[in-house]
């Protein structure tokens, strides 16, 4: 389900949920899909939302629950997010939780300004 770039100089791996409706009949996939590579030590991810034109309490659920198996040992920023997703994360209050960016050049920037 997940599509996922990895860039070795930093070690950033950036993942695309390759859906357009983030919702309850796929975000568990997506989730554990993620949780693997968190399990295989990929501790620094940029989840490029671009093709994500929805999301609802269980996309977001997943997204929380990755960053929970992370804790401090990593980041998850999101990047590229459609007006309807970007509302999805400001009503949920997740804008504050997850540093967003507008692309995915933005996202790795951001992340390597702080390794």
């Amino acid at each position: 389900m997940i599509k996922t770039r990895l860039h070795d100089e930093y070690g950033i791996c950036v993942v695309n949920p390759a859906v357009e409706r983030l919702t309850a009949a796929n975000a568990t996939a997506f989730k554990e899909e993620v949780l693997a590579l968190i399990d295989q030590k990929q501790d620094k991810l940029v989840i490029d939302l671009a093709d994500v034109t929805f999301l609802d309490s269980s996309g977001i659920g997943a997204m929380v629950g990755l960053l929970k198996r992370l804790g401090n040992r990593g980041e998850i920023v999101v990047c590229s997010l459609s007006s309807g997703v970007q509302q999805m994360f400001k009503i949920t209050r997740m804008d504050r939780v997850f540093s967003s960016y507008s692309d995915v050049n933005a996202a790795i920037a951001a992340i390597k300004e702080r390794v």
